[in-house]
């Protein structure tokens, strides 16, 4: 069995309550992700502010769609997160 990459890249920051709440969800989804500190980071620091345009934590990225991705604690990606996981183990 190979592993599968991660479905998300979650760009975090230490004492993030939204970064932890984000990170809670996936898990307690059961949807795969990479958590990156941003503080540790400069690279994705860079990535997140320069290229992607965001100035809060988190940002997640879809890694397998790379125009999909938000900051901040968003429950309604999340949830879309939720479905898309929820159908693509339905087709595995």
């Amino acid at each position: 069995m190979t592993s599968s990459p991660t479905a998300y890249t979650v760009y975090t920051k230490p004492e993030c309550p939204n970064c932890d709440k984000t990170k809670a969800y996936f898990e307690a989804k059961g949807i795969t992700y990479t958590a990156v500190d941003i503080t540790a980071n400069p690279a994705a620091l860079e990535y997140i502010t320069a290229e992607l345009g965001y100035a809060q934590a988190p940002v997640v990225v879809n890694n397998a769609d790379d125009q999909d991705h938000w900051s901040g604690l968003r429950r309604d990606k999340l949830v879309t997160a939720t479905m898309n996981h929820a159908r693509e183990g339905a087709t595995a």
